[in-house]
């Protein structure tokens, strides 16, 4: 049985959101909402830590007020296994490192830019997604 979660006005609602909370930060703090850039920064540079730490906690507290308030019928599990987890964020770690930064920064804010190293960084992100939803479903 095949789902189709087509969801546009979700979708459209979202993504003014993410590009409203973008242009809020770029003009409260004159950077891009880059978040592997952000977490980096949290840990590694005392240069706006305190906001960049908001910012990370607003990430993973946004979600949960979403699910306990708004829908609590929402119902998900990435995985049960923490060393895969653990890897997994270590693969994403050093996969923002070299590509200097993520889909966010480069989805986002980079391709609003018109930045030619961002479309190219995303459109490998989108076509490795691609391809691995559709080699997962051979599966």
């Amino acid at each position: 049985m095949t789902i189709i979660n087509f969801t546009p006005i979700e979708a459209f609602l979202g993504g003014l959101i993410i590009g409203f909370s973008v242009v809020l930060f770029y003009i409260a703090n004159g950077r891009i909402a880059g978040i592997s850039g952000i977490v980096n920064n949290s840990i590694f540079s005392n240069v706006n830590r305190f906001d960049n730490i908001l910012f990370v906690i607003g990430l993973v507290i946004g979600p949960m007020l979403y699910k306990i308030i708004i829908n609590p019928e929402i119902n998900f599990n990435i995985s049960n296994s923490i060393p895969l987890l653990i890897a997994a964020g270590f693969l994403v770690g050093v996969g923002t490192k070299i590509g200097s930064g993520c889909t966010s920064g480069h989805g986002i804010c980079g391709i609003s830019r018109f930045s030619k190293r961002s479309i190219v960084a995303t459109l490998i992100f989108m076509i490795s997604a691609i391809l691995t939803v559709f080699i997962k479903g051979l599966l």
